[in-house]
């Protein structure tokens, strides 16, 4: 075959051979851009699911009526922050485990609210309350509705002493926060005496009142029942029976010292001491109420020791 001869076949098929690559390389291209744009949904359908799980595992652990943590993420919290703290006894410190505190909040005088207002707006104020408290404590604490007008606030890295302040500063800010108010006209000054709600907190630490949460539990129920029969407006600490053998992490029974109260003066928050000197957060569950008025100024507290601030 002549050359001009075999160019020619050679050019003839040529053509096919092109048009044939050309075509796959358009599809190929296609191809790619479909799978880009795929995965580009598939990115954004994760992301909606994992936004969509986060939102359901927030509803699950928030009390829909206060906005701030229900039950079962306080059970849950204290379980860790026990494990915590024990694992700390074998790894970190040599005398025990981490100290962790436990507060048992009950409020009352809320009858009265209901009785004026009904149980809607009670709500709120139920509410508006809450999210007050929540300011009180730090970011590494943990605070939540155990039922009813009781609340309940897991304190890690706190002792007996830190608590107590902690106790003395939330039975004070429920006596004097202001509550919501509906009336339009301009609004009233508070009353000398408070708002009508008091609270009487329990207390009850790890290790020397027990390593279980039932039995912390047990023991700042105590200690609230005694600081009820106080009176309320006051704070109690459990601990053991006197002539109740010193053998930690022990079920023995507990009770409420009597010696070990606080009843806040009516002073303003400078009678009282932040251990962290920043307000507390509870994460993605503080909601914010549509109905709620702005919280009053609260005068910043002096800082306490270091031990009982988070290390």
């Amino acid at each position: 075959m002549t050359t001009p001869l075999l160019v020619q076949a050679l050019a003839a098929l040529s053509v096919p051979a092109l048009a044939g690559a050309t075509a796959l390389g358009l599809r190929g291209r296609r191809e790619r851009a479909g799978a880009a744009a795929g995965a580009q949904r598939l990115r954004g359908r994760i992301a909606e699911l994992e936004e969509r799980c986060a939102e359901l595992e927030r509803t699950a652990s928030c009390d829909p009526l206060t906005g701030v943590w229900n039950y079962r993420h306080l059970q849950l919290t204290l379980d860790r922050e026990i494990e915590r703290a024990r694992r700390a006894e074998h790894t970190e410190q040599a005398d025990g485990p981490r100290p962790l505190a436990v507060l048992m909040l009950a409020i009352t005088g809320f009858d009265a609210v209901v009785a004026e207002h009904g149980r809607g707006r009670a709500g709120a104020v139920l509410r508006d309350l809450a999210q007050r408290l929540a300011m009180e404590i730090r970011r590494a604490d943990t605070l939540g509705r155990y039922g009813g007008e009781e609340f309940l606030v897991v304190l890690p890295d706190t002792g007996a002493e830190g608590a107590a302040q902690v106790a003395e500063r939330l039975v004070w800010s429920v006596r004097r926060h202001l509550l919501l108010d509906w009336s339009s006209g301009p609004r009233e000054s508070r009353p000398a005496a408070g708002n009508g709600l008091t609270a009487a907190a329990g207390i009850a630490v790890l290790p020397e009142d027990g390593t279980h949460a039932a039995v912390l539990l047990r023991a700042a129920d105590a200690a609230l029942a005694a600081a009820r029969a106080a009176g309320g407006d006051c704070w109690r600490l459990s601990s053991r029976q006197p002539g109740e053998p010193d053998r930690p992490g022990t079920d023995g029974p507990r009770t409420a010292r009597s010696e070990q109260a606080g009843c806040p003066s009516d002073h303003g928050p400078d009678a009282e001491r932040d251990r962290s000197g920043k307000a507390g957060s509870l994460s993605a569950c503080v909601g914010r109420d549509p109905l709620a008025q702005p919280v009053a100024t609260h005068t910043p507290a002096t800082v306490a020791g270091p031990r009982d601030v988070l290390s």
